[in-house]
């Protein structure tokens, strides 16, 4: 029984699909998208697709749009003989394709409504359909601005942290706030969010928002930014403003003091300057004071105006102690100091003592001793007078005195334990004794009658005195201990006899020397005489050379072996 009912029950449901098919086929049929986006001054295409059974054509097709009482306002009506447009708000900005596709240009915020099509098929009946028209505007990016003035800890309200504001945007938009990264709520940690939506005469939306939120002293390093949201084809976006940092107002938890100098010990001479830093702000007022004894001496009207820099320039032994750094801080006119102490590092008191101090005479010995005073080890070292080192050591002997150890010492006293820290002292080594003549212009070639310069250089101490023999014209010339005579004179008959002498004398004795004047005349005779008799020789050995060549060539000469057994045999006979 079962089995023989499936077969009925197959053929009743295949009849009843065919009647649904046919019925379907048999009637008219209009398609439109429920929804058509478009942004604000584009153009909205709006299509109406519709199905007439056995190709049949339609009798009219029109278009309306729903008005804000939700009643039909006609915009087209198609027919076979042509179309009409009905006087609307549209007018000028509508077009046709076909009949079938409704083109809005230059959409604006009213044109948000619902558009209908509505098609007339004769003895097909009538059928309509309809699509939401949304418009939109994206918004701008959000401006972001921070509480003018800066905002303090200490507030008793819970301050105003930024303002955000989004334009011309349809539909309205949200705005939410972030604080490094994070979304904040309303009602979280006593944050307060206030917004304000305006309808411009455009029709689009202005949208802020205020942010109202506690702050701390970690605060001061946050970043605030706005986003706005806002839908767009059915897809929720955001745009995000810049980050902003806030000005917060918090009193100096630490203040710290250094010395900062161009080497890690300060010296005399040096520029030092005392930076004073705190983690206040705004940055506190900066004194700065020294102690010298029981009393703080004012230091302030020689630092860096607003700066917390005192400049300390070309320092010394004085400029040691301690210094102190006072910070005011005006949001809560509380106070902190700090010390630091300066050291600078000297060398004074250089003295060189000489034993024995005076009268000191060629051969003598002298010890130089060298001393100093400084808070550090000190180096001694001599140089003389070109820079040449000659010693190290805080003494120096000299020995065995001669004038021209007389010159200037210098003892440079260093700290090595203070790079560029030293200094020195120069004394002058004088040796006294008699004369000594180091130069004379002797021999001198001189002609009878002509004017020539004698010349006679000495070193002493005491400064001595230079005579000539003989008249003339002189002058002196000295450096330290040498001096140097020029006379000038007319060579005479008896100059050139005698010569002359020159006499140099001090209070310890007196040296002479004689110049001796050769005549350039007879000089030259005796000269050609000697040329003559050198001629003479040299021709007297070249003839006899030519002899001997000559009687070698005629075997007058025995030469060679056979010579010399010509000659043995003839002395055994």
């Amino acid at each position: 029984m079962a089995g023989g009912r499936w077969p009925a029950g197959l053929a009743l449901g295949w009849g009843c699909c065919l009647l649904l098919c046919c019925a379907a086929a048999s009637k008219l049929e209009i398609s439109m998208p429920a929804m058509v986006e478009v942004e604000i001054g584009g153009t909205a295409r709006i299509e109406c697709n519709f199905y007439i059974p056995e190709n049949a054509s339609y009798t009219y097709i029109d278009w309306f749009y729903m008005d804000r009482s939700n009643r039909q306002v006609r915009l087209y009506h198609v027919t076979a003989s042509g179309v009409l447009e009905d006087d609307t708000d549209y007018k000028g900005r509508l077009s046709l394709e076909e009949g079938k596709a409704l083109s809005i240009s230059s959409v604006t915020v009213q044109d948000a409504r619902t558009f209908m099509c509505q098609v007339g098929a004769g003895s097909y009946g009538m059928g309509e359909s309809s699509t939401e028209l949304r418009v939109y505007k994206v918004p701008k990016t959000p401006e972001i601005e921070t509480s003018s003035g800066g905002i303090s800890v200490r507030s008793n309200e819970v301050p105003e942290i930024a303002k955000c504001l989004s334009r011309n945007s349809f539909p309205p938009p949200n705005i939410t706030w972030h604080k490094n990264g994070e979304q904040l709520y309303p009602g979280e940690n006593k944050v307060m969010m206030q917004s304000t939506l305006t309808r411009e005469s455009s029709g689009l939306y202005t949208v802020s928002s205020v942010l109202y939120a506690p702050v701390t002293r970690e605060d001061r390093d946050s970043r605030y930014h706005c986003t706005v949201h806002y839908w767009l084809r059915g897809r929720q976006r955001t745009l995000e403003s810049q980050e902003v940092k806030l000005n917060i107002f918090y009193s100096t938890k630490h203040l710290k003091m250094q010395v900062v100098s161009s080497s890690a010990l300060v010296k005399e001479g040096d520029n030092v300057t005392l930076v004073c830093e705190a983690d206040g702000n705004p940055p506190p007022v900066f004194s700065f004071f020294k102690k010298n004894l029981d009393e703080w001496q004012d230091l302030s009207s020689l630092a860096e105006p607003d700066s917390g820099v005192l400049n300390l320039h070309d320092v010394n032994k004085s400029s040691s102690g301690t210094y102190r750094c006072q910070s005011l801080d005006l949001d809560d006119l509380s106070q902190k100091e700090e010390d630091v102490d300066l050291v600078v590092n000297y060398i004074e008191g250089v003295h060189v003592k000489m034993e024995p101090s005076s009268n000191l005479r060629e051969g003598d010995d002298v010890k130089l001793s060298c001393d100093a005073h400084s808070p550090v080890a000190l180096n001694y070292q001599w140089r003389d007078g070109k820079g040449k080192k000659v010693a190290d050591g805080n003494q120096l002997v000299l020995r065995n005195l001669t004038f021209e150890t007389s010159k200037t010492f210098s003892c440079q006293v260093m700290a090595p334990s203070v790079p560029g820290l030293e200094q020195s002292k120069q004394v002058f080594v004088t040796v006294e004794g008699k004369p000594r003549i180091v130069a004379i212009s002797s021999p001198l070639y001189v002609r009878q009658d002509e004017v020539v310069n004698l010349t006679c250089k000495a070193i002493a101490f005491p400064r001595p005195t230079v005579q000539w023999s003989i008249n003339g014209t002189a002058h002196e010339y000295m450096d330290n201990q040498h001096i140097a005579s020029n006379l000038t004179v007319r060579v005479s008959h008896d100059l050139l006899q005698a010569g002359a002498k020159c006499r140099v004398s001090n209070t310890l004795g007196v040296s002479e020397k004689h110049i001796q004047l050769v005549d350039q005349k007879s000089t030259a005779e005796s000269q050609g005489v000697i040329i003559v008799a050198i001629i003479v020789a040299i021709l007297v050995v070249a003839v006899l050379g030519a002899v001997i060549y000559f009687l070698h060539k005629k075997g007058k000469i025995p030469c060679g072996r056979a010579g010399k057994q010509d000659i043995a045999r003839n002395t055994s006979i």
